[in-house]
């Protein structure tokens, strides 16, 4: 389980940086650009890119489609070692009416995609 774990970790870190690499390529405002990861389970990974609400549409892409490369690419370095894993891309907006939902107890966040 260990050797599980590091190889968790490793990917983890590798997407993590890819994201990071992926999203100054689109974005404008590079300083207001948050990524969070939930490790679900010991095979499930999420990461939530938090970014301005203009650079929203810059990543997601016409019809969603560089949204999907990103996700597809993802995907493929992480099913490497059996491990899945999702992205989600919010705007700060969004994402504080998420985090007001959580708190007033409307939704829970258990890291899964919603």
């Amino acid at each position: 389980m260990r050797f599980h774990l590091t190889g968790m970790r490793e990917t983890t870190d590798q997407i993590k940086e890819f994201l990071q690499f992926i999203a100054l390529q689109f974005i404008e405002h590079p300083d207001q650009a948050q990524l969070r990861v939930a490790e679900v389970d010991e095979n499930n990974i999420n990461f939530r890119l938090v970014v301005a609400q203009s650079d929203v549409a810059m990543l997601i892409g016409r019809n969603g489609f560089t949204a999907s490369a990103i996700r597809h690419v993802m995907r493929a370095a992480a099913a490497r070692h059996d491990i899945h894993v999702g992205l989600q891309i919010h705007s700060h907006e969004e994402e504080r009416q998420r985090m007001a939902a959580i708190e007033a107890g409307e939704i829970v966040d258990d890291g899964s995609k919603t």
